[in-house]
C-alpha cells in the first residue's frame, strides 16, 4: 500500500497539473493533492492545508517573480521540500534553483517516468535533478546572494519584490496593510541585510532572481 502523502501542484496550466497530478497518482494511489494557479494560491493552500510532504512550483507562474517567489515560500514553509517544474533547461537556471533552496528540478518535458522517479526521491528525502553532463558549479555571486536572501522573512521578501516593482512605500504599506513606518524599517533592514546603501543597488540584485519566460504556450507534457 502506499504512503498518504499530501502534494501541492502549483502551475498556471490546468492541462499540466491535470497531466503531473494524472502520473503521480497512477504511482502513488494514496497521495493526496491540491493545486494551485499562483504564488498566492499556493501560499493559501499551504497554510490552510496544514503540513505538505512536497511542493511542485512552476517557475513562471503569477506572482513568483522569477526565483523570488520560490525564496519566500522557502522562508515561509522551510520544513516543505519544494522542486522547480519549468519548460526551462538551462542549466544555470537549475544551479540558481538548487542555490535558492529548491529539493529538485523537474522539466515539464521530462517523460512521465522521470517525473514518478523524481517524486519518489524527493518525497524520500533525496534531491533530484535531470541528469545533464554540464550543471554549472554555483558562482561566488550567486552563492553570496543566496546567503543574503536565506537572512531576509517572508516578509521583509515581499517589500523586497514591491520595491523591485518600483512601489513607493505608501503604495507598499497599503497592499499590506501595515504602517509607512514598518514599511521603512522593513527596507532599513533589507538593505542592511543585503549590504547595500540604496533602494537601487538592493533591486539590481533582486533583478538577478529575475527569470525569462521561454514561453508562454502550454508546454508538451508526456503522457
Amino acid at each position: 500500500m502506499s504512503q498518504a502523502y499530501t502534494i501541492v501542484i502549483a502551475d498556471d496550466h490546468p492541462l499540466v497539473r491535470s497531466a503531473i497530478r494524472q502520473a503521480i497518482s497512477d504511482d502513488l494511489a494514496e497521495a493526496s493533492f491540491s493545486e494551485a494557479a499562483s504564488l498566492e494560491e499556493a501560499v493559501a493552500t499551504l497554510s490552510e492545508g496544514g503540513d505538505a510532504d512536497l511542493l511542485l512550483l512552476d517557475i513562471h507562474m503569477p506572482g513568483m517573480n522569477g526565483l523570488t517567489g520560490l525564496c519566500f515560500l522557502r522562508a515561509e514553509y522551510p520544513a516543505i521540500p519544494i522542486a522547480m517544474i519549468s519548460a526551462s533547461t538551462d542549466p544555470r537556471l537549475i544551479r540558481q534553483a538548487m542555490d535558492y533552496g529548491a529539493a529538485g528540478f523537474i522539466p515539464k518535458s521530462a517523460p512521465m517516468a522521470d517525473i514518478r522517479s523524481a517524486v519518489r526521491a524527493l518525497l524520500a528525502g533525496d534531491r533530484s535533478l535531470p541528469e545533464m553532463e554540464n550543471l554549472p558549479e554555483t558562482t561566488k555571486e550567486d552563492a553570496a546572494l543566496a546567503m543574503k536572501l536565506s537572512n531576509l522573512t517572508p516578509q521583509q521578501i515581499r517589500v523586497l519584490t514591491m520595491v523591485s516593482e518600483g512601489k513607493l512605500n505608501k503604495q507598499i504599506a497599503y497592499d499590506l496593510d501595515i504602517s509607512e513606518a514598518t514599511v521603512k524599517s522593513h527596507v532599513s533592514a533589507i538593505l542592511q541585510k543585503l549590504g547595500v546603501n540604496s533602494r537601487t543597488q538592493a533591486v539590481i540584485l533582486a533583478n538577478r532572481l529575475v527569470v525569462e519566460d521561454p514561453a508562454r504556450e502550454v508546454p508538451d507534457v508526456e503522457t
